[in-house]
Parts: C-alpha cells; structure tokens; sequence
C-alpha cells in the first residue's frame, strides 16, 4: 500500500465537525465527484488519499489494516475487542462527537442506583421469573467486559437494531447500555443512568492502524499531517505576549521567573498557555514593563511531534 490512506466519516454531523477542524489546521477537502463524493484529496498534504466511510466502517478498516489513519469514535473502537490497542494506535483525541457509553436502567427500580445493586437485582430476577435480565445494545464487547468486571452474570444480551432506548418501554429488555450525549433520550424514554454505569466517555479520535503496512511515502505525509494538526493544537491553547524590552536585572528576574514557571522564551518575548496570559502580564507590569501585548499564534511548531514519534516507535 503505497502513500498515506486516511478515512473520515462520510454523513452526519460527526463529518461536518472532520471537515471543520481539517479546515481550521489549514487543510481543504476536495471531495472527488461532488458532494456525494466518496474520494477525496487534502491540500496541505501531499499523497494522502481520503476515502469517506461511515463512522462503523472507519473502525473496522483501522483494525483490519485496510486504511492507515482515520477520524472514527472511540466506542466504536473500543467494541472491536480489549486488545484493540495492540492493533490500533489512539493519536490525538480531537474534542468532538462527544458521547457516553453507559448502563441505564427503568426510573422505577428506585432500589436501583449502582452496579452492585444491579448485581443483587439480577440474581433476585433469575430466583423470580426463572430467566435472565435481558440488556439491550449494540455493544456487546464492552457490555460483556463493564459486566464481568462487576461482578454480574446473571443477564443475557438482546441485540440492538434500532432505537435502543425503546426496548424496556417495548418490553423487549429489562436494561439497556447505550450511547447518550445529554441524556435526555434516555429520560424521555422512563430511563436513568446508573452511578457507576458510565462505561466510556467517548470523542472522535484521530487513530492509525498498526497492522497496515507504513511505507516511506505513508510515514513522510503522517508526519507532516501530525505535525500540522499538533502544530495548530499548540496554537490554540497558547499566547504570545510581548513588551518594550529594557534588558534590566529586573526584567530578566520576572522572564526567568516566567519561564521557571512554563513559558517558553521568543526572540520577541514570551509563549505562555492561554490560562496564564493575565498572570504573566500583570507579573511583567508589576516589574514597571509594559504595555504588554498578547496575542493569539497560527501555529506552533515545536521541534518534536509528540504524535508521530509514537506512531513511528510502533510501526517501524
């Protein structure tokens, strides 16, 4: 496989936040055949081919080796087995298509708050009605691990093919384990999440496949891809703040101090996180310097891309 193949998703609103944060490191997606497209090119990168795939397929290609690096959602991931991390490699977590994997259960069970209650509710359940509590989902590997971890063998899983909240209401399923980002679903449909249900606080990542094969070519556009994404990661967590140098003891006492503290010198004045703009300025006032200026950087391009060393340390 010659040359970088990277997937993002192909519909929805998970695919409007890629493409959104591609064009905010500076890298258009030029979509092969229009708006229903599923190639795509990336300028700014050279020789990386794009293939739009649904958020499921992205996952399943990054663990067969089919593709080098995609945008998919870590649940999505994380059901294809607890050695998924021997097979891919999570690079950046990128802050969106936010949602959690959790255990809800009926409003109703008001004896019901943790997953140890569930325990005891589950055996009471087989000694009453001679079968099993029966969960609702779509993720069955995570569902069998979270369980097994607390203790819980006394249920069976129904396969989810649609709306699995529904499935008590339909009578159908006694629990469910699910994907919500505000919950609302759930409540609408007489649900709660349990206290210790929260299986999996999940987010799009940008991940690589380690059992695809990394040529020169894929390795070479990896990392000016890394670099830029990581290069505009740095940027906006940053600020450069600026003032008329005197060159006094006074003045290299309160830089050092800054520094000490976290903030990288430029030949101009200083780098800082964006939290710590008003501190370092009212520290470099109160050494009668000033006016201070910040302001926002582009980008950051560091000497090292933390990223792609640990890409490369796997695959090579």
């Amino acid at each position: 496989m010659s040359g970088l193949i990277i997937a993002i998703p192909s519909k929805g609103r998970l695919k409007e936040q890629v493409e959104g944060w591609l064009a905010d490191c500076g890298l258009k997606l030029d979509v092969t055949g229009g708006a229903r497209g599923y190639m795509a090119s990336l300028k700014g990168v050279p020789g990386v081919q794009v293939r739009l795939l649904s958020a499921a397929d992205i996952a399943d290609a990054l663990d067969a080796g089919e593709i080098h690096m995609g945008v998919t959602g870590e649940d999505l991931l994380r059901e294809r087995g607890e050695d998924i991390d021997a097979r891919v490699l999570l690079l950046r977590a990128l802050g969106f298509g936010r949602a959690d994997l959790v255990v809800a259960a009926p409003k109703s069970w008001l004896d019901v708050d943790t997953m140890a209650d569930l325990e005891e509710v589950a055996h009471d359940f087989v000694a009453r009605t001679g079968r099993r509590m029966r969960v609702a989902t779509k993720y069955l590997t995570q569902t069998r691990t979270f369980f097994a971890r607390h203790g819980i063998a006394d249920y069976r899983i129904t396969e989810s093919g649609g709306a699995t909240e529904g499935a008590p209401a339909a009578g159908s399923a006694e629990l469910v384990v699910d994907i919500t980002t505000t919950g609302a679903t759930l409540v609408a449909n007489g649900l709660k999440v349990l206290s210790d249900g929260v299986m999996l606080k999940s987010q799009a990542q940008l991940a690589a496949s380690l059992r695809v094969g990394w040529d020169e070519a894929a390795l070479m556009a990896a990392e000016r891809l890394l670099r830029i994404v990581e290069a505009r990661a740095a940027a906006l967590r940053s600020a450069t703040i600026t003032w008329p140098a005197r060159g006094d003891a006074a003045e290299v006492a309160t830089v050092d101090a800054l520094v000490a503290a976290g903030a990288s010198r430029r030949p101009n004045g200083l780098l800082v996180d964006s939290a710590q703009v008003a501190d370092a300025s009212l520290a470099l006032a109160a050494s009668g310097l000033g006016p201070v200026t910040a302001s926002r950087p582009e980008f950051v391009f560091e000497v090292t891309c933390s990223s792609f060393a640990s890409l490369k340390s796997r695959v090579i």
